[in-house]
């Protein structure tokens, strides 16, 4: 897969190991600050992923010490890219912009886990958040910072971030903008575990290691399922279940994990 478009710099690197695709945000002048190509390579990663059928699982980190810094100070002073233009301009450029990635993660069809090596600052903690599964290195630290730059949380940390941590924690961080590390983050249920820096991307490879080892086609109904349950009543959410159901039971790697357990083995899946 390419994160390339034109001739912008690759502020994405994507690498491919089996079923996993592993994200890492690699721009260091910015302390992997939200971008415009950051958005663009992000989004089309996920629209890659979700049309091979071979992924099974995607892990999103960064390059350097930091996660992502969130917006761009200097483009915020300057009122360039997300800042610029008029309030209808402006509301344009969200919803083609940077809210693209929370619509991105949040169709993307197989698990996602959050690798958060460093800071994760405003619009970088609600990537973390919109993650299905997140694990942090000691050195992590988490703000939902917007109020203090006098902004809100544009980027779907609103929709994401309460979901995670429920809506009195959450706006307790929104509305205080406040830092909190990796143990807080812990303790709110925020993140999983955490790991020493030097462990995380083992740490984050053994638990992808741990879904893609069923069938691909059961990760992604339960990924879908999982999240789309969410917001269903539970009549609605049954339906879907019972559908999702019917179709995986037709696969050939349903049918060889019953046999596999039933002949005592390890299954051998072919992605059918």
């Amino acid at each position: 897969m390419t994160t390339e478009t034109g001739q912008e710099p690759t502020v994405l690197r994507v690498e491919r190991e089996g079923a996993l695709v592993i994200l890492t945000i690699d721009d260091p002048k910015t302390r992997n600050a939200l971008s415009p190509a950051l958005t663009r390579q992000l989004v089309a990663a996920c629209e890659q992923i979700n049309a091979d059928m071979s992924v099974s699982c995607a892990i999103l980190t960064a390059a350097g010490d930091v996660f992502c810094a969130g917006g761009n100070l200097k483009d915020m002073y300057a009122r360039v890219n997300h800042f610029a233009g008029n309030a209808a301009e402006i509301r344009r450029t969200y919803l083609t912009g940077v809210q693209t990635i929370a619509r991105a993660l949040h169709d993307l069809e197989v698990p996602i886990i959050a690798a958060v090596n460093g800071p994760a600052m405003g619009a970088g903690m609600d990537f973390a958040a919109m993650c299905t599964l997140r694990i942090a290195s000691e050195k992590a630290k988490f703000a939902e910072s917007f109020i203090k730059l006098g902004l809100t949380s544009a980027a779907g940390g609103a929709w994401f971030l309460t979901r995670a941590i429920g809506q009195q924690r959450a706006a307790e961080m929104a509305l205080t903008g406040e830092t909190i590390d990796a143990q807080r983050a812990l303790e709110l249920g925020l993140i999983l575990k955490i790991v020493p820096s030097e462990a995380l991307m083992d740490e984050a490879l053994a638990l992808a290691g741990r879904i893609t080892c069923h069938p691909a086609h059961s990760i992604r109904l339960n990924t879908r399922l999982l999240r789309d349950s969410a917001r269903l009543d539970l009549p609605a959410s049954l339906e879907i279940a019972a559908g999702m159901q019917a179709i995986v039971q037709q696969t050939d790697d349903q049918h060889e994990a019953v046999a596999a357990v039933v002949e005592k083995r390890k299954p051998s899946y072919t992605g059918r």
